[in-house]
């Protein structure tokens, strides 16, 4: 795991760079070269960067429905177009 990031470091990246590591890991774990030891330790890395991806993509559905429902309200506001 030398071009990967600390574990400690995971809350700190980016929906991307933890889409990226966590594609590594995957690869990693399917070339099968790995000990056990080594393989429990990618699969937990993996799980980490996962949830963090989910974190990363519900944050980004909050802020989507927040805009939509803003949009609603806006439109709500003025009324049916054309009155």
């Amino acid at each position: 795991m030398d071009a990967m990031t600390a574990p400690a470091d995971i809350a700190t990246l980016s929906y991307e760079q933890a889409r990226d590591e966590l594609v590594r890991v995957v690869s990693a774990l399917e070339q099968g070269s790995s000990t056990l030891e080594e393989s429990l330790a990618l699969w937990e890395r993996g799980e980490e960067l996962a949830r963090r991806c989910e974190e990363w993509l519900i944050g980004a559905k909050a802020r989507l429905d927040a805009a939509r429902a803003r949009q609603l309200d806006s439109a709500a506001a003025t009324g049916p177009s054309g009155e």
